[in-house]
């Protein structure tokens, strides 16, 4: 599900910063087009400390229809060429990015890249996670499209489409990695039925001992500046938001053997009526009391609703999605 109201603006990312330090994260540009392939500087402003620094298209030619539209051109004026099918990370299209911390805590980045054509429609995007930058670090790598559809237009941009960010010791653990805890926490991407949303919690005990949970995730909502949202009712089931399979079953005691897995659902709807609208776009979820929290990154859109719903733990068979979406 894209999103209904991203965090962020599509900005193009730039901005000159000069970080205290300096690290890598990902693939540098190295070799990707280096000697056919023209790199063009970025100097515009940066989206919430991530910047775009250059962007390398393909090389073009004069002939008539290179770009999308006659006279159009990508960044500083260079015109990309219609893409083959099937290419992506191969295209020898690539834009070189920085991330700096400017705050007081190490914190986890997620950035969303698009890679657009010149009238703005997104041709790929990627979402990028850069770990633990220290405060007054900067962390530069280099992000490249996935495969672009059969037939896709011409490139000619590459844009910061949101960031999120979170302390570095509560973000969600990467795949393969077990934290300390013995459990790992994760939301997925939701689902949208006529105004009405649901996100799933994933619990995954992925230690080597026993794990129960009995009850509901413990939840608190949290603002931009990862301060608590008020006037919002958290409800254990439904509410009365709506009828979905599972939301308003009682709790129950779930125990999870090393490698199983829980779910649990959020529940809202986006409705606007009198009042300011609320958007949540972090989440910090315990799985249980004494569980160390972890912070999400749903992007609630409650509108003026005021109310959220929250499902019991339940099992989730090995290999299935999280429950809790609606149907039909």
């Amino acid at each position: 599900m894209r999103r209904p109201l991203p965090l962020l603006p599509a900005l193009a990312a730039l901005l000159l910063l000069t970080g205290c330090g300096a690290e890598h994260a990902g693939a540098d540009n190295g070799g990707v087009g280096a000697s056919s392939t023209p790199r063009t500087q970025v100097t515009e402003p940066a989206v919430d400390g991530v910047r775009i620094t250059s962007v390398t298209l393909p090389a073009t030619s004069a002939t008539p229809g290179a770009s999308d539209t006659p006279g159009a051109s990508g960044i500083g004026g260079v015109e990309a060429e219609r893409l083959p099918t099937g290419l992506g990370a191969g295209s020898g299209i690539s834009a070189a990015y920085e991330v700096t911390n400017s705050g007081t805590e190490e914190l986890t980045y997620t950035v969303l890249f698009d890679f657009t054509t010149g009238a703005g429609e997104v041709m790929s995007n990627e979402r990028v996670t850069v770990r633990a930058v220290g405060p007054g670090r900067t962390v530069r790598g280099t992000v490249r499209p996935g495969t672009l559809m059969s037939g896709a237009s011409t490139v000619t941009t590459v844009k910061v489409g949101e960031v999120t960010k979170v302390p570095a010791d509560e973000a969600p653990s990467e795949a393969g990695v077990c934290p300390p805890s013995g459990i790992r926490v994760s939301a997925d991407d939701g689902d949208a039925a006529m105004g009405l949303r649901v996100v799933g919690l994933v619990l995954e005990n992925c230690g080597d001992r026993d794990y129960t949970v009995d009850g509901y995730p413990q939840l608190s909502l949290l603002d931009e500046d990862h301060e608590p949202v008020d006037g919002v009712e958290i409800f254990k089931g439904s509410g009365g938001i709506s009828t979905v399979t599972g939301f308003d079953d009682p709790p129950r005691p779930v125990t999870l053997k090393p490698g199983e897995r829980a779910s649990a659902g959020l529940m809202w709807r986006n409705t606007t009526g009198f009042g300011t609208a609320v958007d949540v776009p972090y989440v910090r979820v315990r799985a249980r009391s004494d569980a160390a929290p972890v912070m999400v990154t749903p992007h609630l859109d409650l509108g003026t609703t005021g109310k959220l719903g929250v499902s019991p733990w339940r099992s989730t068979p090995a290999g299935a999605e999280a429950d809790g979406r609606p149907r039909g």
